[in-house]
């Protein structure tokens, strides 16, 4: 057993909150903890994350820091950790996952359909500026930045009639009162790894990673897996407008995804499912047979072509 687990962390409240969470879990345990307050890119940035280069921002101090050895685990939201791995480095546990939905928040309390045409909606994500061009054409899109307090703070003042945030964020800071709507996954499929946390450690680091695994769900980890496996498969950074979802419903294993182009004009969609025999629990191999069947859905629609076109200056 470790003496102590140094915990990698963000210093937002958000990621605060996420790696106390892990903290809690490893204490009730046994396992002494400690957290190691990193600022990352994303946290000082100023400007939009997808002119930023987006890749990366919010991981790679604490991926460094984990290198370096100045701490035994990153704790990440897996909706910013990019899917190409980093050499010594593993992700060794997947806690069970939130509710990955997005909720939509107006100064009024309305939901999406009473927004009047041309209301501001604050939002800095692609993905989610893509299902709202497609739902609610008449709305006015604009970007956001900062933490969810920040957020909110700036609807409040009037500078957007409504942003689109995580229910996962909101629900873990105890801001539920503030939702209009919780948005369906017919009307807004979420990102790759929403609402999941990825515990990363060291791959020699083999005391660390048993302690960390007692902490993985095998449900979270294999729907999560499967998600960024298709968006690496598609060659998509997090910041690309790809939505997708996994997740296990009985003796089905199911996934949807909708990928767009730059300017949200073009988009193709799939979904797949495949049984699960008996009450075996989800594991890598049915993970596999999931995203291949996802891709050759979207190898057929050409979705790499719309990929490739987020590329393109």
């Amino acid at each position: 057993m470790p003496s102590t687990i140094r915990i990698g962390t963000r210093q937002s409240p958000l990621a605060l909150w996420q790696a106390e969470h892990v903290a809690g879990m490893l204490q009730a345990q046994g396992f002494s903890v400690e957290l190691v307050r990193i600022t990352t890119s994303g946290d000082v940035l100023k400007g939009s994350l997808s002119q930023s280069g987006g890749v990366g921002l919010f991981t790679k101090e604490i991926q460094r820091a984990l290198l370096e050895d100045r701490c035994d685990v990153a704790v990440h939201s897996l909706k910013d950790l990019p899917t190409e791995p980093i050499e010594g480095l593993c992700l060794s546990a997947v806690p069970e996952r939130e509710d990955p939905s997005d909720c939509l928040i107006t100064r009024d309390g309305g939901d999406l359909d009473a927004l009047p045409s041309g209301s501001v909606v604050g939002t800095g994500s692609p993905r989610r500026r893509a299902q709202l061009v497609q739902n609610r054409p008449d709305l006015n899109l604009s970007e956001i930045r900062g933490n969810v307090d920040t957020r909110l703070k700036k609807l409040a003042a009037g500078d957007y009639d409504a942003i689109v945030l995580a229910y996962a964020g909101l629900h873990r800071l105890g801001l539920d009162h503030v939702i209009s709507q919780k948005l369906p996954m017919s009307l807004m499929i979420p990102a790759v790894g929403q609402a999941a946390l990825g515990l990363e450690t060291r791959q020699d680091d083999a005391t660390t990673i048993e302690a960390i695994r007692t902490l993985d769900h095998p449900e979270t980890h294999w729907s999560v897996y499967s998600e960024r496996e298709v968006l690496r498969r598609l060659r998509a950074g997090c910041l690309a407008p790809v939505a997708a979802h996994a997740r296990r419903i009985e003796d089905r294993f199911e996934m949807q995804c909708r990928v767009f182009s730059s300017d949200f004009a073009r988009s193709v969609y799939a979904d797949h499912s495949i049984p699960v025999p008996g009450n075996s629990p989800l594991h890598q191999e049915l993970a596999e047979r999931l995203v291949q069947g996802m891709m050759d859905q979207l190898h057929a629609q050409r979705a790499e072509e719309l990929i490739e076109d987020t590329r393109r200056p």
